[in-house]
């Protein structure tokens, strides 16, 4: 399928486009610089029955060695439009879908945009956090999204939803259902049937932050749980944090070659909950549920950091819940190691680990 937008059909591979640089050759591969030549794209795509994956920093997905037989279409748009900033609705942003989310947080806590100063750091395009309902450090993107506007690929034409619309919960969203159930029976792997176009924001006005909410970020910052900080301080802080994880990209540190966090946080019952470990992290959930910690769970099931295949793959040398790409991995290496850790942990504790990544011609 050809479009005017550049393309490279034969050199291009997922591992050139992705954090974790793992994945084969694309059949096809669009740049598109306008909402109108990515909807045309995915259109296309979907017309001729072609599997379809868009992608924005490619920095949550592990996708297989023998490529992807379909068409990749990177959304290459930037920008944010500031529809309005003043101290009674405070500012109201609208987001491509394509731009760098870190730069959004720059801009937000330059401008003294309050809300999402503690997810700085996090890499991938802003398209993504609505999906994911992106987190850290006590703070979630749902806390402060007004609307979302997706190309729905089922009806053909374009779809706003509002927040309240949206399903937000712990790292999903009704976004993110719709890779496997939309609703109508089709699954749309590995491309939402709701393709964000652009988010738009409304955040309060202020120089300081949410009042801060994890104990790490507080202790950092050296101020009592729930007390504001300065923004700019929470940003720096935050970085600092995850650049000690790996969590922050680096060409030279292979730690940082991965997808971030491979597991999500599982959540359980209460009774179920009752059942770790007195030492095992535990906080509430709501509706009588308790979120406890993956790394925790990893860590105690004798999976230590650097655990894996030296030169391959490996968990990080600095955070337990990233697995990395040491230089010579292979996807399949790095989902055997996946599965090692997410069965070790189910034998440790009866308890499945979920993947957080998009798997791509993959499956755990």
């Amino acid at each position: 399928m050809r479009t005017a937008a550049e393309q490279d059909t034969v050199t291009t591979t997922l591992a050139q486009l992705t954090s974790l640089r793992v994945g084969g050759p694309v059949a096809s591969l669009v740049q598109a610089t306008s909402e109108e030549e990515l909807v045309a794209t995915i259109s296309a795509a979907d017309a001729e029955g072609l599997p379809l994956l868009v992608l924005g920093g490619g920095s949550n997905v592990l996708a297989a060695d023998t490529g992807f037989d379909g068409v990749v279409v990177r959304d290459a748009r930037c920008g944010i439009a500031v529809e309005s900033a003043d101290a009674c609705g405070g500012a109201a942003i609208r987001v491509p879908a394509g731009q760098v989310w870190d730069e959004v947080v720059l801009r937000a806590v330059a401008e003294g945009w309050r809300g999402i100063e503690a997810l700085a750091g996090i890499p991938g395009s802003t398209g993504a956090t609505p999906v994911q309902n992106v987190g850290a450090y006590g703070q979630e993107v749902a806390e402060v999204i007004t609307s979302v506007r997706t190309w729905d690929r089922a009806a053909g034409r374009v779809r706003t939803f509002a927040r309240s619309e949206l399903g937000f919960g712990y790292r999903t969203s009704l976004l993110k259902q719709s890779l496997a159930d939309d609703g109508t029976g089709r699954a749309w792997q590995p491309t939402p049937r709701y393709v964000v176009l652009e988010v738009s924001f409304q955040m309060v006005l202020a120089d300081t932050s949410t009042p801060v909410r994890y104990p790490e970020l507080a202790r950092t910052l050296d101020v009592p749980l729930g007390e504001r900080a300065p923004s700019a301080e929470v940003r720096e802080a935050v970085l600092g944090l995850r650049a000690g994880k790996g969590m922050v990209l680096d060409e030279a540190d292979h730690d940082t070659w991965s997808a971030g966090s491979f597991f999500t946080n599982p959540i359980l019952p209460a009774d179920r909950a009752d059942r770790l470990p007195a030492e095992a992290p535990r906080f509430e959930a709501g509706a009588g549920m308790v979120k406890t910690s993956a790394a925790w769970l990893i860590d105690h099931a004798g999976f230590a950091k650097g655990y894996g295949l030296p030169g391959s793959v490996c968990l990080s040398t600095k955070h337990v819940l990233a697995l990395t790409n040491r230089g010579g991995a292979s996807a399949a290496e790095l989902l055997a190691l996946a599965r090692e850790v997410r069965d070790g942990v189910q034998m440790a504790f009866g308890i499945e680990l979920v993947p957080e990544p998009v798997l791509v011609g993959l499956r755990l």
